[in-house]
């Protein structure tokens, strides 16, 4: 990863944004994320915002079982960039097919269930703030099973 950590302000407080600028082998996908069946890769930026914004990519790892399950964000923005593949998504009783090219912005605290996708699913995901935690929800409905993968 190379960090040249130049501040875009007069002191390096939590307050300024770092320089960061990370290529395809600077960081490992990890599953140590939030969900088992993804697989995650941390593009720099939460530390180079002091924790104001993460951006990293999440790939498929395993194949749809029981999906993410209804839940929320506490977070103030988020958004869902698909840069392969697709995934399906439950917002209130609507099925969401998001593919390669969309971009979702999830507003703070929609409840949500990605409950299926495709084997070669990527996205790029960008929260703020970087630590956002997830809270279960109430079902406001039933969920379709997901596909199998051949």
């Amino acid at each position: 990863m190379t960090d040249l950590s130049i501040p875009v302000g007069a002191a390096n407080d939590a307050s300024t944004t770092e320089f960061s600028h990370v290529k395809p082998g600077d960081t490992p996908w990890r599953s140590d994320g939030l969900r088992d069946f993804f697989l995650y890769r941390d593009l720099g930026v939460a530390a180079a915002t002091h924790g104001r914004v993460i951006a990293h990519l999440v790939k498929a790892n395993m194949a749809p079982e029981k999906g993410t399950g209804w839940h929320r964000h506490e977070a103030d923005f988020q958004i869902v960039i698909m840069t392969k593949g697709w995934a399906k998504f439950m917002y209130g009783d609507q099925v969401t097919l998001v593919e390669a090219g969309d971009c979702v912005h999830q507003r703070p605290g929609i409840v949500h269930y990605l409950f299926d996708y495709s084997p070669d699913m990527e996205y790029l995901e960008i929260v703020s703030p970087a630590d956002f935690k997830t809270v279960d929800a109430p079902a406001p409905c039933e969920v379709p099973a997901p596909s199998t993968w051949a």
